[in-house]
């Protein structure tokens, strides 16, 4: 009797979890178990197409690594029994400094796609960014969020249709876009090639197998509606329901033209603010600063278009000394802790934006494997603040942080 009373003493057994997604998110611990899990329950092209970048993948790795090369310099005797990571941007209170970047094609890592993903922003409060490649609508994503929507636009030589998409933002009060400029042509994505990607996925003996291999993706893939581009459906470019035809469409139509000048066509158009995604110098960042533009995204676009591009927070910290104050400068790129939010916030970004964090999230668990990724990293924010001894956002600084000695 002594050794059971012993042994109950020690021991607990977990209670069983009936719900098999949250049985699955109870062994994560980081956004790299997601990605793990995204790996496995992802057909590999479905996969690659998330995970992978251009061509020799060089700047994707860069990206994540120069967090890695900062280090902490954390104070101490420190008050910090009261931590806020409140912030605002776009003169709009955020419960922490992130925004969800846009990524197209949502409904590949989970038939609920992007509509997953704005109903978790919004619960957390921060933006949802819908892209123009999306694959649920402006009007599908404000029937299911009251929160925060921004819509990122991808220039193209048919303005029309443009000028059309945010007239539709506008009308379902997205309150700001995100202007993506460094796609005057597509990256060369060489997973795809390999794997010979394509959307829908063509039918052979290995797309039979991959399903077999992978069945809780094919279940949820073939018993949603099919994929569609579904802010151009119903359009000249076809319904939309083709997409591989209508990729060669919106291949075509991206415009090597763009150039400061248009911004004044789309300050003819929208109203609200207008955010430049794509920024990679500090001689771009001056220029829009100058512009009054509201604010920049140093981004690379994940590595997906130059390989060779710099790193978004190799350059934050030169950009903000060059800028800092006159426009809100967003870091895009690399974020998988809330460590790396902090460093960011260190060294003079307004907020981060994650776009594959949320992907291995959406793909490993749906909508909870997106709520999980934004809890973690508001969480990991909160406790590197109290490691480092700083109690708010204005805290951080760069007196916090520094690169480490090679």
């Amino acid at each position: 009797m002594k050794f059971f009373s012993t042994l109950r003493s020690v021991l607990r057994f977990r209670k069983f979890e009936t719900d098999p997604v949250a049985r699955r998110l109870q062994s994560v611990a980081s956004v790299s178990d997601l990605r793990n899990i995204s790996k496995r329950r992802l057909p590999g092209g479905v996969f690659d197409y998330i995970d992978g970048a251009a061509e020799d993948e060089v700047t994707l790795r860069r990206n994540s690594e120069a967090y890695n090369a900062v280090e902490f310099r954390p104070r101490v005797f420190r008050d910090v029994s009261n931590i806020s990571v409140a912030s605002s941007l776009l003169g709009k209170p955020l419960s922490f400094p992130l925004v969800l970047a846009p990524t197209g094609f949502g409904r590949i890592a989970h038939s609920q796609g992007e509509l997953a993903v704005a109903r978790a922003a919004e619960r957390a409060n921060i933006p949802y960014t819908l892209s123009t490649l999306g694959t649920r609508s402006i009007e599908d994503i404000a029937e299911v969020s009251n929160g925060r929507k921004w819509f990122q636009v991808y220039v193209w030589r048919d303005r029309e249709l443009v000028k059309e998409m945010l007239e539709r933002a506008s009308a379902s009060d997205y309150e700001a876009i995100a202007i993506t400029v460094d796609t005057a042509v597509l990256g060369r994505r060489e997973r795809d090639v390999r794997q010979g990607f394509t959307l829908p996925p063509k039918i052979g003996l290995g797309t039979i197998w991959d399903g077999i291999l992978h069945p809780g993706w094919t279940w949820d893939f073939v018993n949603a509606e099919p994929i569609s581009f579904a802010n151009v459906r119903g359009k000249s470019v076809g319904d939309g329901s083709d997409p591989v035809s209508l990729a060669g469409y919106i291949n075509s139509q991206f415009d090597p033209s763009l150039s400061w000048s248009d911004i004044e066509w789309f300050r003819s158009i929208w109203k609200g603010p207008i955010v430049i995604k794509g920024i990679q110098t500090v001689e771009d960042a001056r220029i829009a600063s100058e512009m009054d533009l509201e604010a920049i995204a140093l981004s690379n676009h994940g590595g997906r278009q130059l390989d060779g591009a710099p790193a978004p927070f190799e350059l934050l910290e030169s950009v903000a000394q060059a800028v800092g104050g006159e426009i809100e400068i967003i870091c895009d790129g690399g974020v998988r802790r809330g460590s790396d939010i902090a460093k960011a916030i260190s060294l003079g970004a307004d907020a981060c934006m994650a776009g594959r964090a949320y992907l291995y999230g959406l793909g490993a668990a749906g909508e909870k494997g997106v709520d999980f990724v934004l809890e973690h990293l508001k969480e990991g924010l909160v406790r590197t603040m109290a490691l480092t001894g700083a109690a708010s956002l204005e805290e951080l600084s760069g007196d916090l942080v520094r690169i480490r000695d090679k």
